[in-house]
């Protein structure tokens, strides 16, 4: 980690001459030097799944758009600074023109830190042997960068968002269509939603951003000076009626990756969806954060998620692969459910699950983009504009 912000970290030198004197180099930092901007929080916005541009079941060369360095963040550019963060080089936060960017979040990431065989760095001040919490390493790397606007997305894992898509997926494969087994009535996902464990989790939501603002204050800058964008979470599966495989037999899962009951599926965007994302807005107000922008992607995806109508797999809409002049409007923007079986021996992993590929990553790097708005950072709701590709990107808009 500590390497990683080294390698990111750059120095202006302007030095001043006088008759008998030369000034020192002046470092950037707080309103100093050319900007930044940078990613805290979870698998959302590091960049999960950010390798494929939509889904084949024939050959995962057809979708595989930036090849096994995907996730590559270290220094030298040879591996992961943090095993499995998954830092993909299509995540949101690079938006390029001047703007430099940094990413520190990571895949599975809840408000606090956890350690363990994995480490997880949380939006807290954590420092031990596996390394520093995200709020802390924002803090050492804004005191020395022009750090003006900071994108966060928390909380869905605090919501045990991959235990409440895995028990749907294991309740669609092991239950017939003519006796279902819903997951949205299961204690295992229901003790997620309860007035107390949302308030628990709004709480925890409300504490990492006011971490990431003491490592802003802490770092030097005022309130004024930076601007929070916090993003809500994207609907990555239609409601039941948008699915474009049935929910009778075992299609649903084996062929599109998407094993959910259309009750389900409703419930999932009708309830479970708009729950995590009010928690989430919920916690801004209850931090008292007042430099805050909410970028709201609810909608985002609609129209290209995950076994939707209208959209397929590579092998379904006759193109090639991922470079082919329509995929972008033709293949899904959210990645395949797999499970232990359907990965095997592939290059795909099981926790790229369900969130955004690289079609969907570039479709929120648009939208961030016009949230950066030149400078002078803005909120808004980020949805498809057009079809086709602008510079290589989906075509979006900020409302």
């Amino acid at each position: 980690m500590l390497r990683a912000i080294a390698a990111a970290t750059a120095v202006v030198a302007a030095t001043l001459v006088a008759p008998l004197t030369t000034a020192p180099a002046q470092a950037d930092g707080p309103g100093v030097g050319s900007p930044w901007v940078v990613s805290v929080g979870d698998s959302y916005i590091s960049g999960e799944a950010g390798r494929w541009a939509g889904s084949s079941n024939s050959s995962s060369a057809r979708a595989d758009a930036l090849g096994s360095t995907a996730y590559y963040d270290n220094a030298t550019g040879t591996g992961e600074a943090i095993d499995r963060c998954h830092r993909s080089k299509s995540a949101e936060i690079h938006i390029g023109g001047g703007v430099r960017s940094l990413n520190l979040a990571c895949s599975g990431a809840k408000a606090a830190t956890a350690t363990g065989s994995e480490f997880k760095p949380g939006l807290d001040f954590y420092s031990g042997a596996p390394g520093v919490g995200q709020a802390r390493a924002l803090q050492t790397f804004a005191t020395s960068n022009n750090v003006k606007m900071v994108v966060v997305s928390i909380g869905g894992n605090d919501f045990n968002f991959a235990g409440v898509v895995q028990q749907c997926v294991q309740d669609f494969l092991l239950s017939p269509s003519w006796w279902k087994d819903y997951c949205y009535d299961d204690s295992s996902v229901t003790s997620n939603f309860t007035s107390a464990n949302v308030s628990a989790v709004k709480s925890r939501i409300a504490g990492a951003l006011t971490n990431v603002r003491t490592a802003m204050r802490n770092a030097g800058y005022a309130d004024s000076q930076w601007t929070m964008v916090v993003q809500t979470y994207p609907s990555p599966v239609p409601g039941g009626s948008g699915f474009r495989y049935s929910q009778s037999g075992y299609t649903r899962q084996d062929t599109g990756g998407c094993g959910f009951w259309n009750a389900d599926a409703d419930w999932a965007n009708n309830t479970a969806l708009p729950t995590i994302n009010s928690t989430v807005t919920g916690a801004i107000t209850q931090a008292g954060i007042t430099n805050s922008k909410v970028l709201n992607l609810a909608s985002t995806f609609n129209g290209r998620r995950l076994c939707e109508t209208g959209v397929g797999l590579y092998e379904e809409v006759g193109l090639a692969n991922w470079l082919a002049a329509t995929a972008v409007d033709r293949t899904e923007w959210v990645n395949q459910i797999r499970t232990v079986t359907t990965a095997g021996d592939s290059p795909y992993y099981i926790q790229e699950s369900l969130h955004p590929n690289y079609w969907g990553q570039l479709a929120v790097r648009n939208c961030v983009r016009q949230a950066w708005n030149g400078g002078t950072p803005k909120g808004g709701t980020c949805v498809r504009s057009a079809n086709g590709l602008l510079n290589g990107e989906p075509r979006m808009s900020l409302n």
